[in-house]
């Protein structure tokens, strides 16, 4: 007996990559799958494998980024299983660019998919889940939602996925649905468009390699575990702090922009965050912590 033996679950972006690895590892640890991707021919590569390893699977190549294409995908898995146990929401876009030439096209389209996608499928998926004793979603965010260069656009749709995995996560637990996040490092396509990303994310770091995270999170085993951002680079597993208010929180009846100034130089100054993955250091503090320079 696998540990999603029974289960129905929803795997989007499933026609390669991280969406494929999670289908194909659902499958074999005993779930029904639908395989959603807007390249059907994709799809059915992926529910063929499946079916070849005696798995049970459909295609679906309905858009996440349409709400009713999205209903449709989670309206398919309860009409062929009698069910709607798990969702996987992998489907999502990515390209690089310098930010202050960003194209707005492109922009929107990466929006559509990575926020409003992962919200039409997990509003329709919870409806269902909601009315058959719960389920679990995972969303798939990403470390980069920290801040990452030439990835701005991306980085706040996976920013937005952490915030509405906390904000699912509280709402959801009185109906018995889990919702976490997993922000996996693998090598696909969407390293491969970035030398930096090749460097950080050998081929050695395989899709198969992050599929355990999924398979935990949707399965019983993890009873008990919501509101959880998970990263996982293959070797490296650790859960991702989220975001607080940082002390000393400062006092007084108005604030005007004088007594503004002096609290950044009498006390923020030492309290400033370093940004971004790289954890650059804000330049006011530079002089501080870079090594002097040889005149």
């Amino acid at each position: 007996m696998g540990m999603l033996s029974g289960k129905a679950v929803v795997v989007t972006g499933a026609g390669r990559g991280l969406g494929r690895a999670f289908a194909l590892h659902a499958a074999q640890a005993g779930a029904h799958v639908v395989v959603n991707d807007v390249d059907g021919e994709l799809a059915e590569e992926t529910a063929e494998s499946i079916v070849a390893q005696d798995g049970t699977a459909v295609v679906s190549d309905h858009s996440v980024a349409d709400p009713g294409q999205a209903r449709a995908i989670m309206r398919l898995c309860h009409d062929e299983f009698g069910r709607l146990d798990g969702l996987v929401n992998n489907a999502g876009l990515n390209y690089e660019a310098v930010s202050w030439l960003d194209d707005p096209a492109r922009m929107r389209d990466v929006v559509e998919v990575n926020v409003l996608g992962v919200m039409y499928c997990g509003v329709a998926a919870a409806e269902l889940m909601a009315t058959s004793g719960g389920g679990s979603i995972v969303n798939i965010s990403s470390g980069a939602s920290l801040g990452q260069r030439k990835l701005a656009t991306y980085a706040a749709t996976k920013g937005a996925v952490s915030s509405l995995t906390y904000s699912w996560a509280l709402d959801m637990e009185e109906i018995g649905i889990r919702v976490n996040a997993v922000c996996p490092l693998a090598h696909t396509r969407m390293v491969w468009a970035s030398e930096r990303s090749l460097r950080n994310c050998p081929p050695e770091r395989t899709p198969a390699r992050i599929a355990p995270v999924v398979l935990f999170l949707l399965s019983e085993r993890s009873a008990g575990i919501t509101g959880q951002v998970v990263r996982c680079n293959g070797p490296q597993l650790h859960i991702m702090g989220q975001p607080h208010l940082k002390a000393p929180i400062l006092e007084r009846d108005v604030w005007d922009s004088d007594s503004v100034e002096r609290a950044f130089d009498e006390v923020f100054s030492g309290h400033l965050e370093p940004y971004g993955l790289e954890k650059r250091m804000p330049p006011k503090l530079r002089k501080w912590t870079e090594p002097l320079r040889s005149a």
